[in-house]
Parts: structure tokens; C-alpha cells; sequence
């Protein structure tokens, strides 16, 4: 599994229900159509994060990077239908930031973790 992750502010942060009300109509309509795996929104807790991070945190899952990228080509297009669901999210957020990380072990790389390595 590859996640997507994104950290951002509100600008105001009054809107917070209805910012993750955009998120979940916005990527829920992404996963229902396939272009990814699933989502989940969260929120620092007592202010408890490095400061680089911001308040929100959205983790987007895709089954594989092919998955992530037509994901990406989808909402590039700017369909309507889209960007009426897109607008809502990028319009309230400031303070960007992104990284994507995978499962480790990779599948393709799979070892098990209950037999200790020795090192050679």
C-alpha cells in the first residue's frame, strides 16, 4: 500500500466541520469511482506534533503508485463534477505539505519478520 500523505492548516479555523465535510465528499468520491484505496482525516490532538507539521493530517491510500497517478491524471482534468468537490478543500487550506511513504517490507521484498537475520 502506498500512502499519500498531506498536512495542512485551515485559514479559518472556525471551519473545521465543514472542511472535513469537503475532504470526505471530495475523496470519498475518489474511492468510490476507484482511483484510490481509501482515506482517513485526523486532527493534532493538545497541539502534540513536530512544528513543521500542521493542525490536519490526510492519509490517502492507493493500491499501487499506477493507482495514485491515474488518481492525479483524474483531477488534473478539472472536470466539473471534480472540481466542484476540489474547490471546497484547496480553497480553506494554507500550509501545504506532502510526502508519500509505502508499506515496508514491500510485498515484493517480503521477508519474514518473525525469523531474526544474522549478520554476515
Amino acid at each position: 500500500m502506498n500512502t499519500y500523505n498531506i498536512w495542512v492548516n485551515l485559514k479559518d479555523s472556525r471551519k473545521d466541520l465543514e472542511f472535513a465535510h469537503a475532504v470526505h465528499a471530495y475523496l470519498g468520491h475518489l474511492k468510490a469511482k476507484g482511483f484510490i484505496a481509501g482515506f482517513r482525516l485526523t486532527r493534532r490532538k493538545f497541539g502534540f506534533s513536530p512544528p513543521a507539521l500542521a493542525e490536519f493530517h490526510i492519509a490517502i491510500d492507493a493500491h499501487s503508485l499506477a493507482q495514485l497517478d491515474d488518481a492525479f491524471h483524474h483531477v488534473a482534468t478539472r472536470d466539473p463534477e471534480i472540481e466542484r468537490l476540489h474547490r471546497p478543500v484547496y480553497s480553506m487550506v494554507t500550509d501545504f505539505t506532502s510526502a508519500l511513504y509505502r508499506d515496508f517490507p514491500d510485498p515484493e521484498r517480503s521477508v519474514s519478520l518473525a525469523e531474526p537475520h544474522s549478520p554476515t
